[in-house]
């Protein structure tokens, strides 16, 4: 037969990894100047498998796979042969044209039942996973900790045959199963991220001061109701501000700087501003709630912007008005767009996260709309939310690896 004459061969190599073991593989496939169309590799508790796609003159073909069979067998693995047709290569390269998507998955801890679930809709759906990364570390057995983090993520290919089925399955699941999820395309925008702003009250911080001041002013009960209407989308928000506000009168300001030194922060907060300050993210805080606290945050975590509502206050006392406009769900998109044409970011690079529902206009115009531990109309429509860990688990939707945080 002619020399020309080319084949293609997929290789499988299973086994102990150990230091060498590609580059003894591969000097092999030099030898006889192969060329390697796709190769990929997993390590799995130290278990390795490795696949080669290469291609090679006819007359080496059966020199390579004896060289190979006998390296293989001095290393110690297991490799298996399959010859590929030019059709199924061409099949192959042809998905490659295919729109690729990230389903992160992430919770307390995740087990067979919950992969399994969002597996079967993956399938379902008519899209092929491409590759399985676990983003965060092995938990030691004997570790007791409330506070464990696992997440998944899973490399898909494909086009959804109905996005806004997988979209709503996946939410329900999640609520059954006590799991997060999202799902974004994998495009370079998703691996460019640059500005991530975060509503304050109930997101970086366990409260909502409003409530926290009504309750030294003695009017607890009656501004705790008015905030859970307005963070259910019940009233509007500015009318609920204003009744909320004027509750307020006659308070000192004194009062301000205690809640201040004593607000309790969200769980991985202090995690999340570390690695995003570490990797030149813009941060901002877009709150409904009120300035001085988020400056005392903005001190405290090395925050880029804060934009918040200010309070009235003569002569030591808060008057029960506000100055200026307050910063409601519209104002906070506004604010967003705004800041990402200072930082000169397209609005597909930024994030926002909030919990309630004048959070919503931001969560849908930024790149990527974050629920965190959010009320049941925002989690309805937000495509990803967090209800099961702490505000770190953030990084997993930006693609962070434990491995990568070196904290």
């Amino acid at each position: 037969m002619p020399a020309s004459i080319t084949e293609l061969i997929l290789i499988r190599i299973t086994g102990e990894d150990r230091p060498g073991l590609t580059a003894s593989i591969t000097e092999v496939l030099a030898q006889y100047d192969a060329t390697v169309l796709d190769i990929g590799q997993a390590d799995i508790h130290n278990s390795l498998s490795l696949g080669i796609l290469f291609q090679t003159k006819e007359k080496h073909s059966g020199f390579i796979m004896k060289e190979l069979l006998f390296k293989a067998s001095s290393l110690g693995v297991t490799i298996r042969f399959y010859p590929v047709t030019p059709e199924e290569y061409e099949d192959w390269v042809k998905m490659q044209g295919k729109n690729r998507y990230i389903l992160t998955v992430l919770g307390r801890k995740l087990s067979a039942s919950q992969i399994s679930a969002t597996t079967k809709i993956i399938a379902e759906q008519g899209m092929n996973i491409d590759a399985i990364k676990r983003l965060t570390g092995r938990i030691p057995l004997d570790r007791q900790d409330p506070k464990t983090r696992a997440c998944i993520e899973f490399s898909v290919r494909g086009n959804p045959s109905n996005r806004v089925k997988m979209q709503e399955q996946l939410m329900r699941l999640a609520n059954e199963l006590q799991m997060d999820f999202s799902f974004q395309e994998d495009n370079m925008y998703r691996r460019m991220r640059r500005l991530i702003c975060f509503d304050m009250d109930s997101t970086l911080i366990e409260t909502e001061v409003i409530d926290e001041l009504a309750i030294r002013a003695g009017v607890g009960q009656q501004v705790k109701e008015i905030t859970e209407r307005a963070m259910r989308g019940e009233i509007d928000f500015t009318e609920s501000f204003r009744e909320r506000v004027a509750l307020l009168k006659g308070l000192d300001e004194t009062v301000m700087q205690e809640i201040a030194e004593n607000l309790p922060i969200t769980e991985g907060v202090e995690r999340l501003m570390y690695v995003l300050k570490k990797y030149g993210y813009k941060i901002a805080i877009l709150s409904g709630g009120f300035t001085f606290f988020g400056k005392y945050l903005q001190q405290k975590f090395g925050i880029d912007y804060v934009y918040a509502n200010e309070l009235e206050i003569v002569d030591g006392k808060l008057t029960g008005r506000y100055l200026g406009d307050v910063v409601d769900g519209k104002r906070k998109a506004e604010l967003l767009q705004l800041i990402a044409q200072v930082e000169k970011v397209d609005i597909a690079q930024t994030i926002a996260v909030g919990d309630g529902a004048n959070d919503l206009p931001m969560l849908g115009i930024a790149g990527l709309g974050i629920a965190f531990h959010a009320k049941p109309k925002v989690v309805a429509n937000a495509k990803q939310s967090i209800n099961t860990i702490g505000l770190d688990g953030v990084l997993y939707f930006l693609g962070f690896k434990d491995s990568y945080l070196n904290i």
